[in-house]
């Protein structure tokens, strides 16, 4: 469907630019290019005004999610939409994690997972995630042997330790083959969060990855983190309780807020362990 993007509001850009220049950084691992970033708040107010003018049942994942199509003014574009809220064997599945999993991701700095808010939708609350535009799953790419560019092999294998290392902070106990997804240049993007925010002993002790993560590989080998961005490292660094309540909001509880701080000092405990492993240089970059 052809879609028109919404014209980013000045103060966005201004900030988006202001950011750029303090965070240059950044730029080694954004997923999400900047003039996208700087259009977030502009897609926020669209997924919560446009008009929907077809909803469709998607096929794939356990919620079942929908499809919904909108419109505001000359501008189109597709979103999902999801309502689960259940617990089974101990794990929570909530719409409201989809949420929490964005804004945690701008809080930091991830850039990663699509422009998702509240929305309405046949007389429930539900979470809206903007449809990300993208060519392949990581699934689709395993399934079918396709080759990845080795121009961007460097990139898609660094990748894969930060989508580790976030996974670790929230969580995420549910990450697929199916919900990594890689857009026509290669640059990763990330789906499906309502599994994630798990605050059980289980997930407040020990990360999902990492030396001793609960994940492991069928030979018995841990999912190693390997390295990240520094400046990813700092922005996790530099994160306090507080700001994890003001960022999340009412889409956490606070057990669930309090299990991100107490998951960030594991998570840094990891990096240090594998910097003094390692040595700096080969662990943050």
């Amino acid at each position: 469907m052809k879609r028109k993007r919404p014209a980013p509001r000045p103060q966005a850009v201004v900030r988006a630019i202001v950011f750029c220049v303090l965070a240059a950084g950044l730029f080694l691992f954004w997923q999400f290019p900047p003039q996208e970033i700087a259009q977030r708040e502009s897609w926020e107010e669209f997924l919560v005004t446009a008009d929907i003018v077809k909803a469709e049942r998607i096929g794939e994942g356990v919620t079942k999610p929908w499809r919904l199509y909108l419109k505001k003014g000359d501008t189109e574009h597709t979103a999902a939409w999801k309502d689960v809220e259940s617990k089974s064997d101990g794990i929570a599945d909530n719409w409201r994690h989809e949420i929490a999993a964005y804004r945690i991701d701008k809080l930091i700095g991830l850039n990663m997972i699509p422009v998702t808010v509240e929305r309405e939708f046949k007389g429930k609350k539900g979470s809206l995630s903007l449809w990300a535009e993208n060519k392949y799953s990581l699934l689709k790419i395993l399934e079918d042997g396709i080759e990845i560019p080795e121009a961007v092999l460097k990139q898609t294998d660094d990748m894969k330790y930060v989508v580790r290392y976030f996974d670790c902070l929230i969580a995420n106990d549910d990450r697929t083959q199916q919900n990594i997804r890689y857009t026509a240049d290669w640059r990763t993007i990330l789906i499906d969060h309502s599994r994630a925010f798990q605050s059980s002993r289980k997930y407040t002790e020990k990360l999902i990855f990492g030396m001793k993560g609960i994940k492991e590989t069928e030979e018995g080998k841990p999912f190693l983190i390997r390295r990240v961005p520094r400046v990813l490292f700092e922005n996790v660094k530099a994160l306090t309780l507080e700001s994890i309540r003001r960022a999340v909001g009412p889409y956490l509880t606070d057990k669930e807020s309090e299990s991100v701080f107490a998951r960030r000092k594991l998570v840094l405990d990891e990096i240090a362990e594998m910097i003094k492993q390692d040595g700096e240089a080969k662990v943050l970059y």
